[in-house]
């Protein structure tokens, strides 16, 4: 029994809460002003984030908003150290992480609101909004009708992930497949080289994969010259496959693969899955684009949409490129029914009128957990604010300016482009000197990445591309612009430093 002397839970009051909020507000406006003076890289060493940290929680909560003191000092002292600034404007490393304004206070809201979106019935608004949001988006990327909610068949749901996208995918293709064949399989899912691990990862955790290693249930489907999936390949291996008794029911192919940016033949692949009559199967055609689907914003990249008719699913981040702050993936199928059939669980206590009834959407159904926070919300205040044609300029400078950092690479005789741009990523290193060993021309420029980033200055990544038609692997620099802050002065900024380091 508690004692009844014992303190009151120490709750701030609505006017505590306002007054810290408004600091922390205020707090965050700081360091985006700021961020550029910091070291894009955290400089700590292992365990010294740790090491300022009491070993044990406080028995004793802070008394009032006053005790928040010791808080905001920490964020200091403790925190910022220990970052690597992911909003930088010399941030260049992977694929960017944006967050903005109105992302950060729909998040707020969403916080503050505190609803569980996972039925209609928790929260109309919730799952109204969604679908609608994910409409317009799916109208400004000028997605197929069938992924749209309107064509009764499709919409959109938004993710925590890409990761958790594919695995949805791919958990909902084999369900679609099974009932189609009426029998379970030996499943066999396909991918390319170059794809992103989360591919791999989705089917070692629904049991398709038995493992990283498993190249018989997972197949990884070697690449052309410009490293994407080679669909003559592909139809080889679905064949033999089939011949051996297997049974192939998933490929994902990508728009924009995190090594080089490679753009996959989507169209070409769903013809392998028609020819080898994969898609009378229940065959499924995943698109990943994570990064590169925002460029899709821009009617100058439609392109990039050619074959989205035949993909069963189609994937990417706003929170990587579309000023919408982590975590944030929209997620379309044309096919809700077999996301449904694989995934809905429904014990007594969710059971409700409005989900019987039919006529509203289920969220939880679309995806692996229970829970859901109002995702949307963010979204709704990065379209409301920016519009589609502030969405549209964003993307547009941020490959202006990979262009221009492009050109400055084939100017300069001590470098090369590794691979062509693909919209604002650059792949590069140093040029082979005369006589060279390759793995000599890969120390140098593993030397150049390390001294750059290790200089503050700015943060670059790398990636190892395979060699072409039997030429050595490369170590390779990666230059992905994209940045909520980044202007062409730091653009020309990592340039200049580049080079004075590689003429040291």
């Amino acid at each position: 029994m508690s004692d009844a002397r014992e303190k009151a839970v120490p709750h701030l009051s609505p006017e505590e809460f306002r007054r810290l909020g408004h600091r922390m507000v205020d707090w965050i406006a700081d360091y985006w002003a700021r961020v550029e003076s910091f070291p894009v890289r955290a400089a700590v060493a292992p365990g010294e984030v740790a090491a300022k940290l009491p070993a044990h929680a406080p028995e004793e909560g802070l008394e009032g908003a006053e005790g928040w003191e010791a808080i905001f000092r920490d964020l200091e002292d403790v925190v910022l150290p220990g970052l690597t600034h992911w909003q930088s404007p010399s941030f260049f490393a992977y694929f960017p992480s944006n967050t903005s304004g109105p992302a950060v206070l729909g998040e707020l809201l969403s916080a503050g609101l505190g609803v569980q979106g996972m039925l209609w019935s928790t929260s109309p608004a919730a799952t109204e909004m969604e679908t609608r949001v994910l409409d317009w988006l799916a109208g400004l990327l000028g997605l197929p009708a069938a992924f749209q909610s309107g064509s009764g068949t499709g919409g959109g749901v938004i993710q925590g992930t890409a990761s958790e996208a594919v695995l949805v995918a791919l958990v909902a293709a084999r369900e679609r497949a099974r009932r189609a064949l009426g029998r379970e399989a030996e499943w066999v899912a396909y991918t390319s080289t170059q794809t992103h691990s989360s591919v791999l990862k989705a089917a070692m955790l629904a049991g398709v994969a038995n493992g990283a290693q498993d190249g018989v249930h997972l197949r990884q489907i070697d690449t052309d010259g410009g490293y994407a999936l080679r669909p003559d390949l592909l139809e080889k291996a679905v064949r033999e496959d089939l011949a051996a008794g297997r049974q192939p029911f998933f490929v994902c192919a990508s728009l924009g693969t995190t090594s080089s940016g490679a753009m996959d033949p989507v169209r070409a692949v769903g013809e392998v899955w028609e020819r080898t009559g994969v898609r009378a199967s229940g065959g499924w055609l995943h698109v990943d684009a994570a990064w590169a689907g925002s460029a899709l914003l821009c009617p100058e990249y439609a392109a990039l949409r050619e074959g989205l008719e035949v993909a069963d699913s189609f994937a990417f981040n706003p929170h990587k490129w579309l000023l919408t702050n982590f975590d944030c993936d929209a997620f379309y199928t044309r096919d809700r029914k077999a996301l449904i059939d694989a995934l809905s669980v429904t014990p007594e206590y969710l059971r409700n009128a409005a989900s019987a009834s039919g006529a509203v959407i289920d969220y939880r159904d679309w995806q692996v957990p229970l829970g859901r926070r109002f995702r949307a919300l963010k979204l709704w205040f990065v379209l409301r604010h920016y519009g589609a044609r502030g969405l549209r300029t964003y993307v547009r400078e941020h490959i202006r300016l990979a262009e221009r950092f492009a050109a400055w690479v084939e100017e300069d005789a001590r470098f090369e482009l590794a691979v062509p741009r693909s919209l604002s990523l650059v792949c590069f290193r140093l040029e082979p000197r005369p006589g060279e060993a390759p793995g000599d021309t890969d120390t140098r420029n593993r030397l150049l990445l390390e001294r750059l980033n290790a200089s503050g200055q700015a943060f670059l990544s790398h990636t190892v591309l395979p060699g072409v038609d039997g030429a050595p692997a490369r170590y390779v620099l990666r230059l992905a612009i994209g940045a909520v802050r980044t202007e062409e002065r730091h653009v020309r900024a990592v340039w200049e430093r580049l080079v004075a380091l590689a003429g040291e």
